[in-house]
């Protein structure tokens, strides 16, 4: 089992920046990918970004050049860096810890004013 706890969600202006904490336990030594996701009210669940264990990352195109993913392994923490946020960047921000099962976080809230 692995648990997964983000923070650093909040209320911000458009162009201003949050960082995002996911903090793992549990299981830890099984986790391979890592991940954000976001779902805004009325939307599918939709891929942010990704890093594998050895730091490689993906990204959505809609976030590419603001948004950045990162990952401390001896924290067992995987970050998300945004910046130039923008109001259609408002959804709920999972974390997503990916071994032989998806475990997925709680969520925090993110929500850009214009």
């Amino acid at each position: 089992q692995v648990r997964l706890v983000e923070s650093g969600g909040g209320l911000v202006q458009a162009g201003g920046s949050l960082r995002l904490s996911c903090a793992a336990s549990g299981n830890i030594f099984s986790i391979n990918d890592m991940g954000w996701y976001r779902q805004a009210p009325g939307k599918q669940r939709e891929l942010v970004a990704t890093i594998t264990n050895g730091g490689s990352t993906n990204y959505a195109d809609s976030v590419k050049g603001r948004f950045t993913i990162s990952r401390d392994n001896a924290k067992n923490t995987v970050y998300l860096e945004m910046n130039s946020l923008k109001p259609e960047d408002t959804a709920v921000y999972y974390c997503k810890a990916v071994s032989v099962l998806g475990y997925w976080g709680q969520g925090t809230q993110v929500t850009v004013s214009s």
